[in-house]
């Protein structure tokens, strides 16, 4: 696909999705220059936040779908290496705020409601914003969103509590958000992660390098999808079980349906969820680079494929330990990557996977639902009034 013309992609109804994959690496490199650009002010935003709170200031990272699975997959990692002296990182979808405010929010509690946003013209991303700021006494604002022109930028613009990061160029324009989740995925993992400017810098050239090796090796990724599979399951620990979650997600739109999908962490799949493998079923396993839970990893790996209950069993792994022995794609030569950034290019390998099976069921991966009651940006959505 990474390598077919134009003209064919868009015949395939391929052509968006496509491009809007392989540009990722790319877009990474933009972010860093965002995060850059930004990073006086952002500084200058959190420390007028910090002083709403005598003890630890609540982050809430804020989204709807694969927005929410950002803040699923960054939240995890930050508080490994974020400041956890001074924040406390939760994600909360947005669509949990707007329905149940009060199980959710907590009105004491300074908070900075950081939203991450494609459009921001889902109902849900606005609903949220208004929520918070009835509900929770003392509430900032940190945008990261891909549209100058959505409503959560617009609406911001002039609002003295609120701080707004842009990245235009991942305002995917394909059904379905790619390049939009890994750079706002990447942006908030900047903003408070502790390494240095020079470190980040470097995780986020190594991670630009990877995924540009994804295109490159696509050939390996539909090796995994010849053979008759009707399930797909993705598996992770820490940071990846949130992006299993967005990976389980992409291979449900694009396909529309039509191929049935899971997703938990690699411990808690034999709960019960392990039902779903069978012989016509994919399972996928994020590998993580942390010594400890890598063991659980490969543990799943091994007792997954050593069973032989699955068609196949496929690590996506570097190798910078331990690695899994069975069928794998595997990033080779480079220094190990924290979860924060690794999450990049891994989310690249699942992409291409969700790409190669729409089009392997028949579907068009640039507009994916043929009747049209799904869309880009959400809609039928009613927001009830809420009295704090």
């Amino acid at each position: 696909m990474f390598q077919t013309d134009v003209e064919t992609l868009t015949k395939m109804g391929a052509q968006i999705t496509t491009a809007e994959i392989k540009q990722q690496p790319e877009l990474w490199r933009d972010a860093l220059d965002i995060y850059k650009d930004n990073l006086e002010g952002v500084e200058k935003f959190l420390a007028e936040a910090r002083a709403m709170a005598e003890g630890r200031l609540t982050v809430l990272f804020a989204g709807a779908g694969t927005s929410d699975y950002v803040g699923d997959t960054c939240a995890p990692y930050l508080r490994a290496v974020g400041d956890t002296s001074l924040y406390e990182f939760k994600p909360v979808a947005t669509t949990d705020i707007v329905s149940a405010p009060r199980d959710f929010l907590r009105p004491d509690e300074p908070t900075v409601v950081v939203s991450f946003a494609r459009s921001g013209n889902s109902p849900e991303s606005l609903a949220a914003v208004n929520v918070c700021r009835q509900y929770i006494k003392n509430v900032k604002f940190l945008n990261i969103t891909c549209a100058p022109e959505g409503r959560l930028a617009v609406e911001s613009a002039d609002d003295p509590d609120a701080y707004t990061i842009l990245i235009p160029r991942a305002n995917d324009k394909g059904f379905a958000m790619t390049g939009s989740y890994s750079c706002m995925e990447l942006i908030a993992t900047l903003i408070f992660d502790q390494a240095s400017l020079e470190q980040k810098s470097a995780w986020v050239e190594q991670a630009a390098k990877m995924g540009e090796e994804v295109i490159e090796r696509e050939d390996e990724v539909a090796a995994f999808l010849a053979g008759d599979f009707q399930r797909v399951t993705y598996l992770g620990s820490g940071a990846f079980g949130g992006l299993a979650q967005e990976a389980q997600l992409k291979i449900l739109e694009l396909a529309h349906g039509l191929v049935a999908t899971s997703y938990d962490t690699c411990m808690g799949y034999r709960h019960g969820p392990k039902s779903f493998v069978d012989d016509k079923t994919l399972v996928f396993v994020f590998v993580n680079n942390d010594d400890y839970t890598r063991q659980y990893d490969l543990d799943i790996l091994n007792e997954i494929g050593g069973d032989g209950i699955a068609q196949h069993t496929i690590a996506v792994q570097q190798d910078c330990g331990t690695t899994y022995e069975g069928e794998a794609f595997t990033f080779e030569g480079y220094d190990g990557l924290p979860e924060g950034y690794l999450a990049l290019p891994f989310v690249m390998v699942a992409q291409t996977v969700s790409l190669l099976n729409s089009v392997r069921v028949g579907n068009t991966p640039d507009t994916p639902s043929p009747t049209g009651t799904v869309n880009r940006v959400v809609k039928g959505v009613i927001i009830h009034p809420f009295e704090a």
